[in-house]
């Protein structure tokens, strides 16, 4: 999961969880979506990378290199 790029679908932010897209064994699933940097907000639409992963479901994330 680490390293995955995806598309976030619900804004992240501090104090919210917010949701990210991944492309997941051939399919596109849905994963609750932390900020990496403490109080960096993305926008829905923005491009994000993993940095940590806990499963099942949760991931922290930061913008993507465009």
């Amino acid at each position: 999961m680490v390293g995955k790029q995806g598309r976030v679908t619900g804004k992240i932010g501090p104090g919210l969880v917010g949701e990210v897209l991944l492309a997941v064994r051939g399919g596109v699933e849905a994963f609750y979506a932390h900020p990496a940097v403490p109080d960096e907000e993305i926008s829905p639409g923005s491009i994000v990378v993993v940095v940590e992963y806990y499963p099942p479901r949760t991931v922290y994330v930061a913008r993507a290199l465009v």
